[in-house]
């Protein structure tokens, strides 16, 4: 796993419509997960989309994994498979995904409520750890730390009563999905690697409403949480400027916070 390089030109415009392509999909996904669909329906239309749109999937593939997406519902906080199981209302769900163009990967993940209802807890979750991703964001200007991108999730997310997953981190993106420098989503400001402008990385919290223990399922790759406790993932892949950051995974409509 070698240190995110700042990106060329060249590089960054792959970037970008890898990026702008993987917000579409992600998008089109977000739309249809309504109760009574499987994520199975969600990775099946995911694959025609990367077809539709000419990319490859970053995911299946990656390290052996069999899929285009991680599925996370509820209690399974990161790497969930597609399955069959039907959502239903209340339900929440984190749709992770990424694509490559021209050799340059994308990564993003959209957290949603299926059928736009649940309850206190969940939908506090899901805020929360949205609001979280947009504090960390808000962070990324050249010479940052990775410790003030950490700091401001963990702010966010312990002041609502949440934890942050710690093994769980953001990272390094770009030629390959996972560079360094590790993107923490706990820390202290000025502390960690300083980012430079034109480095690309992914922030992600990955947040719980019980206890932060996790545990990995027979299949090897999905993680739950160990207490039951739902969880949550948002993520995007952020450009380093001079003077702040680009949301290169932005989708069309979305609320900046």
């Amino acid at each position: 796993m070698g240190m995110t390089r700042v990106k060329s030109p060249e590089q960054l415009k792959s970037m970008r419509e890898s990026c702008h392509i993987l917000s579409l999909i992600l998008k089109e996904l977000e739309e249809m997960t309504v109760p009574g669909i499987s994520t199975m329906d969600l990775e099946r239309r995911a694959e025609e989309l990367c077809v539709k749109y000419k990319v490859i999937s970053a995911f299946k593939g990656f390290h052996g994994y069999p899929y285009v997406l991680c599925t996370s519902v509820n209690d399974e906080v990161v790497h969930a498979f597609p399955n069959n199981h039907i959502l239903k209302e209340g339900d929440i769900l984190s749709i992770d995904g990424g694509v490559v163009v021209n050799g340059m990967v994308s990564d993003s993940a959209v957290a949603v409520i299926v059928g736009g209802k649940t309850t206190p807890v969940a939908q506090a979750l899901v805020d929360t750890c949205i609001q979280a991703l947009w504090a960390g964001i808000k962070q990324v200007k050249a010479n940052c730390h990775i410790g003030d991108i950490g700091h401001a999730v963990q702010t966010v997310v312990e002041a609502a009563g949440f934890h942050v997953i710690q093994e769980l981190t953001g990272h390094g993106i770009g030629e390959e999905m996972h560079e360094q420098p590790y993107i923490l989503n706990y820390g202290e400001p000025g502390e960690g690697t300083q980012l430079r402008a034109g480095m690309t990385i992914c922030i992600e919290p990955i947040i719980s409403a019980g206890k932060p223990a996790i545990e990995t399922i027979d299949d090897d790759w999905t993680i739950v949480t160990r207490d039951h406790s739902l969880s949550m993932q948002h993520e995007h892949t952020i450009l380093v400027t001079e003077t702040g950051y680009e949301v290169l995974t932005l989708r069309p409509g979305e609320n900046v916070l």
